[in-house]
């Protein structure tokens, strides 16, 4: 849904622009021409306003194409909102977050065939991410960048380690095991089980993910990508390796395998608003409508 948007608005850009310019080149000129005629045989200045001269479709497009072209250059190359929809990202991102994707985080790409035209920087680990879902490239996911290319990721004991891409046999890096710090438990509850929540050190990003106790989770269950062994990921070239912070609740790289670099969106950088949506089923007043404003959530996100 997103693309056809995309291709709606650069449709709608060309053809209000195209509108414009063919009148400015053609019709204009004529316009003119007729009023001078029509003033010099009536002696008098013409009343008529610009707009009452101007026929109602180039009229509409000169209007329109700025809005729209701003619209169109913001959206594609500088940031786009998206909502929350699950909690897969708890506790850094909740349903009802409001967040901005700064685009050009990771090279402008076009809006259409997204192909992209200008190199700018790359995903680094501990980034949150949003990209085209390999699956089901109409739907727009948000993960956490775990895993870069070349890299070997393991999850183990519901902590990550990672062997960082190496491009010299005799000085690679060692594994290195993700810090964990215990925060809480029972702050959130999550299938009736409390959650636990430490923070976690992924790369140079500080941030709070959430864990259940058992050792028995549906990612133990169902992971299907290969790797040496079933908790072993080899992040191919070009790819992206990414999990949610609700990691024992969320469909993530475990499950349907790697980001290709092309299927990226851009960086999610903050939260412009969070509403609550805690109704009763019960209740007549519709469940889209917010039941409170989180303010304290405004703000950048780690």
């Amino acid at each position: 849904m997103a693309n056809y948007f995309s291709i709606f608005l650069v449709v709608l850009t060309f053809a209000s622009g195209l509108i414009w310019l063919i009148d400015s080149l053609v019709f204009a000129p004529k316009r003119r021409e007729r009023m001078a005629l029509a003033n010099s045989a009536n002696g008098q200045t013409s009343l008529l306003k610009p707009d009452e001269q101007l026929p109602w479709l180039t009229d509409t497009a000169q209007q329109i194409f700025p809005v729209i072209a701003f619209v169109l250059v913001l959206r594609s190359f500088l940031y786009e909102p998206f909502q929350i929809p699950s909690g897969s990202m708890m506790p850094t991102l909740l349903v009802g977050d409001f967040i901005l994707v700064e685009k050009f985080s990771y090279g402008l790409k076009d809006p259409v065939m997204r192909k992209k035209f200008v190199e700018i920087g790359e995903p680094k680990r501990g980034d949150v991410v949003v990209f085209k879902y390999p699956v089901d490239p109409n739907l727009d996911y948000i993960k956490r960048v775990v895993g870069l290319p070349g890299d070997r990721v393991i999850y183990r004991n519901k902590q990550i380690q990672v062997k960082p891409a190496c491009d010299s046999a005799t000085a690679c890096p060692e594994i290195q095991t993700m810090a964990l710090t215990f925060v809480n438990e029972g702050e959130e509850f999550q299938n009736f089980a409390p959650l636990e929540k430490y923070t976690e050190q992924l790369g140079e990003v500080s941030h709070n993910i959430y864990r259940t106790k058992s050792h028995l989770t549906r990612s133990n269950e169902y992971y299907q990508q290969p790797g040496t062994q079933v908790d072993e990921w080899l992040v191919p070239e070009g790819h992206y390796f990414v999990m949610g912070d609700n990691r024992d609740n969320s469909l993530d790289g475990r499950f349907w395998g790697f980001v290709p670099e092309e299927n990226l969106v851009g960086k999610a950088v903050a939260i412009w608003i969070s509403f609550e949506f805690d109704r009763a089923p019960s209740s007549w007043v519709p469940g889209w409508i917010p039941t409170d404003v989180r303010f304290s959530r405004v703000g950048g996100i780690q």
